[in-house]
């Protein structure tokens, strides 16, 4: 990576949502003052899950957290660091020869409670008085709480997982996110209920929202179209498999996106997934969520 001054947030920023965005918008803040790169450092897998040893499903890839840190706080550049390597890593180690040195940081921004380096002997008060000494800037931002709620991911998590979108988006600050490349998928929803489908799958160790059908939007192309979009295993389909799909019936659009890159926003989960009587039955219901997305729309 090139060397030049950058200003960098430390975390690793799951979600990108208002607490984490305390710390992005610091960075940019103080990057602008200073004439620098505004930058952030995140892990390849989640801390929480290496150390606890527990799985814990993650509300977004690496890919999405660094577009909505860009996106959302306009954060120029995100470095994506081997956390079992920084775990090997002395806490002096971590700022003088990889922030400092490697990276050409001159001002830190972390959370209240970021730990770093072997066995996490890295906490905010040592990673202060160490850029004091170096006479690089930091700054130790507070939680953010929100409804007398203090703004995490382990809530927003919990959020999705019951498909509480609107709320999850309060917390955010944003709409949750899936970007995923179109499979194929059996060709039911263009033959059957007449609405081209975008057919995604949730990356290993994504969350899944819960099961059901959303009124999403689906973006590409720098646009964006509304979709009725359902989470689950497709029980009224008589050859379902049984592995979980993400289906977006998009509405107002005739064109095929197999092999493309989209964008898909959860805004409000609309029912839960049930089987139907019938493929025609599933298809009065699916016409009947899309105007139910379609208002949903106007009305925002």
């Amino acid at each position: 990576m090139e060397k030049q001054r950058r200003v960098i947030a430390l975390g690793f920023f799951d979600g990108v949502h208002l607490g984490h965005g305390a710390l992005l918008r610091t960075v940019k803040e103080t990057a602008a003052r200073l004439e620098a790169v505004p930058a952030a450092f995140t892990f390849d897998k989640s801390p929480t899950a290496v150390i606890t040893g527990q799985s814990v499903p993650l509300l977004s890839t690496v890919e999405d957290r660094i577009l909505l840190m860009r996106r959302c706080y306009g954060i120029q550049e995100a470095v994506v660091a081997s956390f079992d390597a920084m775990q090997r890593m002395d806490w002096e180690d971590f700022i003088t020869k990889y922030l400092v040195e490697e990276l050409g940081v001159i001002h830190v921004v972390a959370g209240h409670d970021f730990h770093f380096g072997y066995m996490g002997k890295g906490n905010p008060e040592r990673l202060r008085h160490k850029c004091a000494q170096l006479g690089v800037g930091c700054d130790i931002i507070q939680k953010v709480e929100q409804d007398g709620i203090t703004i995490s991911s382990t809530y927003i998590r919990n959020l999705v997982a019951q498909g509480e979108m609107e709320r999850a988006a309060e917390f955010l600050g944003h709409p949750h996110i899936l970007t995923q490349q179109v499979s194929h998928g059996k060709g039911i929803g263009h033959s059957a209920l007449g609405f081209p489908t975008v057919n995604l799958r949730v990356p290993e160790g994504v969350i899944v929202p819960a099961f059901g059908v959303y009124a999403t939007k689906v973006w590409f192309d720098g646009q964006s179209r509304a979709a009725v979009t359902n989470v689950g295993v497709r029980p009224t389909v008589a050859d379902n498999d049984g592995r979980v799909t993400v289906e977006g019936f998009i509405l107002d659009f005739d064109g095929n996106l197999y092999g493309r890159q989209v964008r898909m926003e959860f805004h409000k989960r609309l029912r839960g997934e049930r089987k139907f009587p019938s493929m025609e039955a599933l298809a009065r219901e699916i016409r009947r969520n899309a105007e139910q997305t379609r208002e949903f729309f106007e009305g925002a």
